[in-house]
């Protein structure tokens, strides 16, 4: 007990960090800082984004939205933060709670700034764990074209936990919740208009509640729904982000633009101001859990690390633990055919006071059970490996590494991670 409540502490400490140094986030985006072109680093140009034009009344009337959280009282001290239709609302106030800062007291990040993966290198370790976007796979009406990569350092992330970013033309948020461990991203087109996001402080199940700028509608992180406010009953768009180790990025990405450090905020970037919290006893402010965790011998604990699936309608999940033991597990959702791919060489960004020092948890993503050419590959273990049918190696990246498949690569699915309790209470039980 007095380890948890030294744990707590810690917490608690990292939070009011965030609370000091977090001011002066909001606004609304119009221009968002893109990435630096190569030969003009200190030259970030300006992507202009069109921003369209919200709808003229909710897309879903208040009619179709949960009788039972029509016209609740807002959140405690809500009213007086936010211009939010409270009077909406997809899920009841009751599991709303402050996680400490106010609105906006963890700073989203507006003009990201990019830089080279070898700039990059000289300040991110290899083990550290990264966020990978590409921008083939953002379904973009608009914008359909590019083949841009950006990374997002979880030790530049983890402070902000809002990044919202353009890449080839395409106006994304990518998204970390510490608590949960989700990294997520979103398109950031939304029922006709261009949404940009920030931080409430508020939190349920300890997951990150984001609101828009543009109507103050509250966004759950985990899964992308909008909870409150003119936009709830609609969900965002996910888009496939990777969580790997900075060294995949050296070795098959080093064309990738990686978000620098140079944030217009002071931070302690590449320290971890949740220190421990992966290897506690039980989640930081979860609220309204019964039932989260399992009764039997083998079940999760609720800080065990697992990855997330949903298609068609159809959610799944599997363990880092069982991850470990098999390396590749194959699950079938909606009619498709999906791999889970594990293996080790990614640090926790959540157990040592410097990110580059956590514990090894390995990295684990999902990914349809096909190239992105269209062939369909079948895996399975061998030894300590990853091998298809061709014997061609595979690693936790969906990349082909040897064989006669070398440097194909697997199509990545909207895999997400998550600590069982997040997967639990804000996926699995909201279906």
């Amino acid at each position: 007990m007095q380890g948890r409540r030294v744990l707590r502490g810690l917490f608690t400490a990292g939070i009011m960090v965030f609370v000091l140094n977090g001011a002066g986030a909001g606004g609304t985006q119009e221009e968002v800082q893109s990435e630096p072109a190569p030969a003009a680093e200190s030259e970030p140009r300006t992507v202009t984004v069109n921003t369209g034009e919200l709808p003229s009344e909710p897309p879903v009337p208040a009619k179709d939205l949960p009788a039972a959280f029509l016209d609740q009282a807002p959140p405690g001290r809500a009213a007086g933060e936010f211009t939010t239709d409270f009077s909406r609302a997809t899920v009841s106030y009751a599991d709303v709670i402050s996680g400490g800062p106010s609105k906006g007291g963890i700073p989203a990040i507006d003009r990201p700034q990019f830089e080279t993966v070898d700039q990059a290198s000289e300040w991110i370790a290899d083990r550290e764990p990264v966020l990978v976007l590409e921008s083939s796979l953002v379904r973009d009406g608009e914008s359909p074209g590019g083949d841009s990569i950006h990374v997002y350092p979880l030790q530049v992330i983890m402070w902000h936990e809002i990044v919202n970013d353009v890449i080839d033309g395409k106006p994304v948020t990518v998204t970390y919740c510490p608590l949960c461990n989700t990294g997520i991203a979103f398109s950031r087109r939304h029922e006709g208009a261009v949404l940009s996001f920030n931080t409430t402080g508020r939190l349920r199940f300890s997951n990150l509640i984001m609101f828009d700028r543009e109507t103050e509608s509250w966004w759950q992180q985990a899964s992308g729904d909008a909870v409150a406010g003119f936009f709830a009953g609609t969900r965002l768009t996910p888009v496939p982000v990777m969580m790997l180790p900075f060294s995949e990025v050296r070795e098959s990405m080093p064309e990738a633009r990686v978000l620098s450090k140079e944030t217009g905020f002071s931070r302690n970037y590449g320290g971890n101001p949740y220190r421990g919290y992966d290897s506690s006893s039980e989640p930081f402010l979860l609220r309204n859990a019964e039932g989260l965790a399992g009764t039997s011998a083998d079940a999760p604990a609720l800080l065990d690390r697992v990855v997330s699936l949903e298609h068609n309608a159809e959610t799944t999940s599997v363990t880092y633990t069982a991850l470990e033991e098999e390396l590749v597990v194959e699950r079938t959702l909606g009619g498709e055919r999906f791999y889970f791919l594990w293996e080790a060489g990614t640090a926790s960004a959540l157990d040592s006071s410097s990110i580059a020092e956590g514990a090894d948890v390995g990295s684990g993503n999902a990914f349809f059970a096909s190239t992105r050419g269209g062939d369909s590959v079948e895996l399975r273990r061998r030894g300590d490996r990853i091998v298809d049918e061709s014997g061609s190696r595979w690693n936790a990246a969906g990349r082909a590494v040897s064989g006669p498949r070398e440097g194909e690569r697997l199509r990545p699915a909207v895999g997400v991670q998550h600590f069982w309790f997040s997967h639990a209470a804000l996926v699995a039980r909201e279906e």
